[in-house]
């Protein structure tokens, strides 16, 4: 059973899928999820605070898929051909996944505005925690990194940068157009995983036998 926070989250990210984030109405999202306007405002604070919410949401289940997938048994360069093709599926279907990895956000998502300075720390800890910001791209990259192994994080951070290629820049099918890459079934991704595996082992490998590896 949800709890009324992740409800009223769920019904701002549905309610985004029909209307921009400007056109999306509280009180909707309060009878959607099935609580109160006064939930809603003491979980959130503002409009704002749930769009922050939400953003942060976003970034915690992306670098927990990520954590979910480097933890899998097998060699590394396939780990993280599966993670760059992970990558690239996910920010197709979820518009602030993408504008989180990218920094690219249109006037139909929720920006993540930082709270005012000087308000009162919010009374759900959650929120204190959102309020603080998501993470920049950069940075969640390098967090994305740092859930590797020490000995392949190198290529762990090679393998988000080329998903994030694919993601700026979707390859155009033949006969298509760039925005109906982009807007493409996960499964067509498929086909990037033999060059990525190929990248990638060449990276590992370069990584591992590399004399800088021996000096101090």
């Amino acid at each position: 059973m949800p709890t009324a926070r992740e409800a009223l989250l769920d019904a701002a990210l549905a309610a985004l899928a029909h209307r921009p984030w400007s056109a999306v109405r509280m009180a909707d999202l309060a009878t959607a999820a099935r609580v109160s306007r006064q939930t809603l405002y003491n979980e959130f604070g503002s409009k704002d605070g749930l769009a922050r919410a939400l953003v942060r949401r976003e970034a915690d289940a992306y670098l927990q898929g990520v954590r979910k997938l480097l933890a899998a048994p097998g060699p590394p360069a396939r780990t993280l051909a599966v993670l760059a093709e992970w990558i690239v599926a996910r920010a197709a279907a979820r518009p602030v996944l993408r504008a989180l990895l990218t920094g690219a956000w249109d006037a139909r998502l929720p920006a993540p505005r930082p709270a005012r300075p000087g308000a009162r720390p919010a009374a759900v800890p959650a929120q204190r925690r959102a309020d603080a910001g998501p993470p920049a791209p950069g940075e969640l990259v390098a967090a994305t990194a740092a859930c590797a192994d020490e000995s392949w994080a190198a290529g762990c951070e090679l393998a988000v940068r080329i998903a994030l290629s694919h993601v700026v820049a979707p390859p155009v099918p033949y006969g298509g157009t760039a925005a109906g890459a982009q807007c493409a079934e996960p499964e067509s991704w498929s086909p990037m995983t033999p060059a990525i595996t190929r990248v990638i082992e060449t990276i590992l490998r370069a990584e591992t036998t590399s004399p800088r590896k021996t000096m101090p």
